[in-house]
């Protein structure tokens, strides 16, 4: 059975290069790559792995999603957050500590500097099963 993922992210450029890096190192997963601007809450239904990225905290475009986030059960789910900048991580672990969520550990882009083998290693801890 096919394994589906959903990565959210807020449309910057480094952060959609990122995106669709990891989109591509799940070669056993159906992804879909939203902006959040887009997103609608139907979209997390499937997934059976959520993934957030954004470049700096509290984007307008993440309003709808915060406010999911807050009243949404997601403990069956992994979820993993990705971002450029220390104080985005946290404030994306604060934005889905109340969906209780599977966490992996954050993947910090250093310097914008986007590493295919920091990534893979990421990933194998968010869809270890």
């Amino acid at each position: 059975m096919s394994k589906n993922a959903l990565i959210i992210t807020d449309g910057t450029e480094l952060i959609q290069q990122a995106a669709k890096l990891i989109s591509g190192m799940m070669t056993d997963v159906k992804v879909k790559i939203c902006s959040a601007d887009k997103f609608s809450g139907t979209d997390i239904l499937p997934a059976d792995y959520f993934i957030i990225g954004c470049e700096n905290p509290k984007p307008d475009s993440f309003s709808y999603l915060e406010e999911l986030l807050y009243h949404i059960n997601l403990a069956s789910r992994k979820c993993g957050l990705f971002s450029i900048k220390e104080k985005t991580i946290k404030y994306l672990l604060k934005m889905v500590k109340g969906c209780e969520a599977d966490m992996c550990e954050p993947l910090l882009v250093v310097d914008g500097n986007i590493k295919a083998p920091e990534i893979k290693v990421w990933l194998k801890d968010l869809i270890a099963d």
